[in-house]
């Protein structure tokens, strides 16, 4: 039986630990450079105080009744009702745009 060298793999190894060294330390360094442009943009407001949670704590809620009706229910509960256009509305609309479409189909015909 042969002895076993290990010590070109260790030696590999070392060289490997090295390079991913370099790596986290570039990774590191841009995310710095990040945070320090782009950090606490969505946070900035600061934490309330305990007199500010305490004032905030004692206000009552408006119920629900006085809020704006009872309870809702539904998929779409909390959406406010859609607008309805008129057919009158939406015949007026359609001239007007039949209108725009001819004026610039004149204009390429001309140009």
């Amino acid at each position: 039986m042969t002895e076993f060298d290990g010590s070109g793999i260790v030696r590999q190894l070392k060289k490997e630990q090295e390079r991913l060294n370099r790596q986290i330390h570039g990774i590191a360094a841009a995310i710095s450079a990040f945070s320090a442009v782009y950090g606490k943009r969505q946070g900035t407001r600061g934490k309330a105080s305990a007199a500010g949670k305490a004032k905030a704590g004692s206000v009552p809620k408006a119920s629900p009744a006085k809020a704006g009706g009872g309870p809702q229910k539904g998929k779409n509960a909390g959406a406010p009702k859609k607008r309805t256009m008129s057919a009158a509305a939406r015949k007026r609309i359609a001239a007007a745009q039949k209108l725009r479409w001819a004026k610039i189909k004149a204009q390429k015909k001309a140009g």
